[in-house]
């Protein structure tokens, strides 16, 4: 397996969703993820997050999954990316990998790991290390 680094900008936009009856009256929150990755990985993404946070938002923690679709390193495909992160007393842990066995096209058998960095007025950049079978 080849192993590969890639970093980049991106933009997001998050849209509230309605939260099911059971899960409305538990203080979570749902949203619809559109993104749009620059860089070696020139794609879009779609998907859905739920989370929580506590009253001060210094903690909380949310999941989601994302269908990524595009090119990284010229390789054409997509994959699903998985979310489980969390944030205790304003300290981020962040675990986003790529589900096994979501690759298609040119990215078949793409495994890996991204890190989301929020910069200085909040722009958002990713560091994605990925590999391919040889």
């Amino acid at each position: 397996m080849s192993s590969h680094h890639s970093t980049g900008p991106f933009e997001v936009s998050l849209a509230p969703q309605p939260l099911s009856d059971v899960a409305a009256p538990a203080g979570l929150g749902r949203m619809s993820l559109d993104k749009r990755f620059h860089g070696e990985l020139e794609a879009t993404s779609q998907g859905e997050m739920l989370s929580w946070r506590d009253a001060a938002k210094t903690s909380g923690g949310y999941v989601a999954l994302e269908l990524v679709r595009g090119t990284l390193a010229g390789r054409e495909g997509s994959f699903v990316l998985q979310h489980s992160s969390t944030m205790a007393a304003g300290v981020p842990q962040q675990s986003i990998t790529v589900v096994p066995g979501s690759g298609t096209g040119a990215l078949a058998g793409l495994s890996g790991r991204m890190e989301v960095v929020i910069g200085e007025g909040g722009a958002h950049s990713y560091r994605f290390d990925w590999g391919l079978p040889d």
